[in-house]
């Protein structure tokens, strides 16, 4: 990995205003012209990428502190965090490979000192 950093474009309002919406339209125009865009949505909910049954859900549920699922299409990684007094957006934002991405897009964080829209 790279020891560049990344620019972070952070896209705010209240709840339910269309910052998805407005995502969903921004992110295909950027990679028209060659932008390679990652993303970080913050979320008040509760998120779970996997699913109950599963064998990797069994196994981070038995006590893995952080769970890699892959095939040849995706990966995710899961970290557990349960005693993260707040999430860090510049930490979240070094787990990206940076060599893969021009931009990072961030929904949320609205407290953040980074540049929104």
């Amino acid at each position: 990995m790279s020891t560049k950093s990344l620019p972070l474009l952070g896209i705010t309002a209240y709840s339910g205003t269309g910052k998805t919406t407005l995502l969903k339209q921004v992110i295909p125009l950027l990679r028209q012209r060659q932008i390679r865009v990652g993303l970080i949505k913050h979320t008040h909910h509760d998120v779970d990428v996997d699913k109950p049954g599963k064998d990797s859900y069994e196994l981070r549920k038995a006590g893995a502190e952080q769970t890699l699922v892959a095939n040849q299409q995706r990966w995710a990684l899961m970290t557990e965090t349960p005693d993260l007094m707040k999430v860090d957006l510049n930490y979240l934002a070094s787990r990206f490979d940076l060599n893969l991405l021009d931009l990072i897009l961030v929904e949320g964080f609205k407290d953040e000192p980074i540049n929104k829209i």
